[in-house]
């Protein structure tokens, strides 16, 4: 098998204590925000996800309309604030507390440093920062009250790699493992765990379209020690562990899903 194709279909193992469970993943329509929403659903899990990609989401929501709680897509600019906390809302009064939050929604646009202006600068943040905090914030409530949650923020490869152009997601995702250890300090005493999962190159649509040309995905597996692209149904496996009773002792840590990735 070539080793730059798509790895085999990913069977996941089976997990009973994430069947019922309500999970919310934002950015869910796409890459591997759709992965774990597929994921979650194959479990048993009541999954809503949270998407501004409406057609994407659609069809996603379509082909999981036979799983045990069928998932359900909601409409959410997470850089809207207000509009943010009125989903969650909607969600506790429709399901109940929030069992598993998967904070997935980001962005790597490329940019210059000599180009990158203050708004755009803020605009950065909430797009790739700010939402993981409130995210978090709006289900804290219904997990201290159940006594338990799962709470996983979506880090990145890249500030670990210093990759170029991208000196505002790096300092966004290294600022979300700091975000990460300091939720799981705040709230473990409530039985709520937090980690950050860490990914490598994701052989996404939009990764393939707009930066792994085939040049690339070359350099890419010569600095991977698995010479194998990581796929998001990687990430979505090591969500599953994490989200899961077989990782009640995890928290406050960050989890590498990236084939082994050491250079630029």
């Amino acid at each position: 098998m070539n080793a730059a194709i798509s790895t085999e279909a990913m069977i996941y193992a089976t997990y009973p204590s994430l069947v019922d469970k309500l999970v919310v993943v934002t950015g869910g329509g796409t890459g591997i925000g759709a992965a774990m929403v597929q994921a979650f659903a194959s479990q048993g899990a009541r999954v809503f996800f949270l998407d501004i990609a409406d057609d994407a989401s659609q069809a996603l929501e379509k082909s999981l309309s036979d799983t045990r709680h069928p998932a359900r897509f909601l409409h959410c600019n997470l850089l809207d604030l207000p509009a943010l906390a009125e989903t969650f809302s909607n969600i506790a009064k429709a399901a109940g507390p929030v069992d598993i939050l998967i904070n997935n929604a980001a962005n790597d646009d490329r940019h210059i440093v000599q180009e990158v202006s203050p708004a755009y600068w803020d605009e950065r943040m909430a797009v790739n920062l700010r939402h993981q905090f409130f995210c978090a914030q709006a289900v804290v409530e219904g997990m201290q009250t159940s006594g338990n949650g799962v709470i996983l923020n979506l880090g990145s490869i890249s500030w670990h790699l210093a990759m170029a152009n991208l000196s505002l997601y790096m300092t966004a995702k290294a600022g979300i493992e700091g975000l990460t250890r300091g939720l799981a300090r705040d709230l473990g005493a409530h039985g709520i765990r937090v980690n950050c999962i860490i990914p490598g190159a994701v052989r996404t649509p939009r990764q393939m379209t707009l930066w792994h040309t085939p040049e690339e995905e070359a350099k890419i597996l010569v600095a991977q020690l698995l010479k194998q692209r990581v796929e998001p149904e990687d990430v979505a496996a090591m969500a599953l562990f994490l989200a899961s009773d077989n990782a009640a002792k995890c928290t406050g840590r960050e989890y590498f899903v990236d084939a082994g990735w050491y250079g630029a």
